[in-house]
């Protein structure tokens, strides 16, 4: 804790400073809850090639994150306590729009400089939710604990209320997501457009032939755990990541290792207070999933709403059960040999389903939501996306809680002060959440059951800068070999300057 109030304090004495000097005009761009962004000024048209460059605009932005975890029971050969930190921005440039055509790019730096304030180089591994301040594999290869990446790049068409883009972008849908929560967003590289052509519809697509996570410089594959060299932090290796789709497996099956993402979604809300959204995402020959969602708005005496919602998720297996099996963790692989199922009805196969359901009231300031989620006894989702299968009913911050047999129920609280004219730019969001995990599966790697309890606080100091402070706390039972490796305190850290 002595580490963390000391950061906070050199940190906020910079927030300070910043804040006497920052611009009180509305910013060009600015941050949605969940981190996306939202442009509010953006270039005008143009006339002649010269004009597109000459009308462009920057868009820039200054960030830091400090992380500390703090567990229960560390230094148990599995968990250690750690602490990590991040400083750096990213510089964005978008061209006019000439005839429709346009284009961004997007430099992201960032950087860990304070060794007090961050592991040493051989400890790298035992970082949790702070190991996306910087690139694992870059550190343990040559030590460089400092990430640049053009993660966007895109040329853009835009016609009549069509838009296309092509080259490295965001993508965001049910289980894609840029969650640009840490220092550089989770990024892809395909062809994409979005369409309003339709009255009250939306309809998107996407085909996507790499992905870049948010801890890593370069981009790889969508979906391949580990790379030829066996290396694990050098593709697909997020948290979410199915661990026996790995390239070895891949090979050993006779399949390709560059898999591509096909996309597609509609969201329709013609019917007042209705909203729909379907959604269509496969990697061919390997998994792919339907997500259907509907969302529907009481409008209550008093100014209240309450806004009841229903998502349903089904995985179809198209090949990639025989190859990686029915866990995550790729205990179930053709390169292991289990002497049981660990849990699971079946080994070889991706099938799998999830319904949720929520509540959520509203007025003014305040948000309630009431939110459950039962994943089938079947198989694990495949999400290493960024884009989560619980995202919005049952999912807190840094849980994967779509494991097969797993049941979560959550509240949550969200509270705008400054719109209640109590305070002035301040919000604040609790989350309390009970997640049932499959005991029998904990041989898989399945967590024990938890309760976990999650605040954000933010402050907008002003249109530009704001500074939040994160604090999540799991109260999780003993696993079934009698150690807690699931209890811990989390907390960060982060500032953002737009300009």
């Amino acid at each position: 804790m002595k580490l963390l109030k000391t950061g906070v304090a050199i940190l906020s004495v910079g927030v300070f400073f910043v804040a006497l000097n920052a611009d009180e005009a509305k910013p060009k761009r600015t941050l949605q809850g969940n981190m996306n962004e939202v442009y509010n000024t953006l270039p005008s048209s143009a006339n002649d090639v010269g004009e597109a460059f000459t009308n462009g605009m920057f868009y820039g932005r200054l960030r830091t994150n400090l992380f500390r975890y703090d567990f229960e029971t560390a230094d148990n050969g599995s968990n250690y306590d750690n602490k990590a930190f991040g400083l750096g921005g990213s510089l964005i440039y978008k061209t006019a729009p000439l005839a429709g055509l346009s284009a961004t790019a997007g430099f992201y730096y960032a950087n860990s400089p304070f060794d007090s304030l961050r592991e040493d180089n051989t400890d790298v591994s035992i970082v949790k939710s702070g190991k996306d301040t910087f690139s694992r594999y870059d550190v343990s290869t040559d030590g460089d604990w400092h990430m640049a990446v053009l993660a966007q790049a895109y040329i853009q068409y835009d016609i009549s209320k069509t838009s296309f883009k092509f080259g490295r972008q965001f993508f965001e849908s049910a289980l894609t997501a840029s969650n640009d929560t840490k220092m550089i967003p989770n990024a892809f590289e395909g062809l994409s457009f979005e369409s309003k052509e339709i009255p009250k519809t939306t309809l998107k697509g996407a085909y996507l032939t790499a992905q870049k996570l948010r801890d890593h410089t370069t981009f790889h594959d969508v979906l391949t755990y580990k790379d030829s060299s066996g290396n694990a932090w050098n593709n697909s290796d997020d948290s979410g990541t199915h661990k026996g789709l790995s390239y070895a497996n891949f090979k050993a099956a006779g399949k390709d290792t560059e898999n591509e993402l096909i996309i597609a979604a509609i969201s329709n809300n013609s019917l007042e207070n209705l909203k729909l959204d379907l959604t269509y995402t496969a990697v061919p020959d390997v998994v792919s999933s339907v997500i259907g969602e509907i969302n529907y708005k009481i409008n209550l005496p008093e100014g209240f709403s309450l806004t009841p919602g229903f998502r349903y998720m089904e995985q179809i297996d198209d090949g990639g059960g025989d190859i990686g099996g029915a866990s995550l963790s790729g205990n179930l692989a053709r390169d292991k040999n289990p002497t049981t199922l660990l849990g699971y009805k079946e080994r070889y196969s991706l099938d799998g389903s999830a319904w949720m359901a929520r509540l959520v009231l509203a007025k003014g300031a305040l948000q309630l939501l009431a939110g459950y989620s039962d994943v089938a006894d079947e198989a694990d989702l495949v999400a290493p996306w960024r884009g989560f299968p619980t995202g919005g009913y049952t999912r807190a911050m840094a849980q994967l809680n779509w494991i097969a047999n797993t049941k979560s129920a959550m509240v949550e609280a969200n509270y705008d002060f400054g719109k209640a004219g109590i305070l002035n730019g301040f919000k604040a969001l609790g989350r309390y959440v009970i997640q049932d995990f499959d005991e029998s599966k904990q041989a898989a790697g399945v967590q024990a059951d938890s309760k976990m309890v999650h605040v954000d606080l933010v402050q907008q100091l002003t249109p530009q800068l704001d500074a939040r402070v994160r604090f999540a706390s799991v109260n999780a039972d003993n696993r079934t070999t009698g150690v807690d490796k699931d209890s811990y305190n989390e907390y960060r850290f982060e500032i953002n300057y737009l300009f």
